[in-house]
């Protein structure tokens, strides 16, 4: 009775644990998609302006 017991209790954990895999990557599937849609709404201009960056070379003598 007790292996069956301690199966029951491992085959709960498992599917408790499949359901926090699929919350998690639904949730970074909506992140991922409001990213998109809010850059595709973005004026063009705006996301590609240029930052102030480093050459990424150093300059010669």
């Amino acid at each position: 009775m007790y292996e069956y017991e301690l199966q029951q209790s491992r085959s709960a954990d498992l599917i408790r644990r499949a359901e926090h895999e699929r919350l998690v990557r639904e949730a970074v599937r909506a992140r991922r998609a409001a990213r998109r849609e809010a850059a595709r709404r973005a004026p063009e201009a705006e996301s590609h302006t240029r930052r102030f960056r480093r050459d990424r070379f150093a300059r010669t003598a």
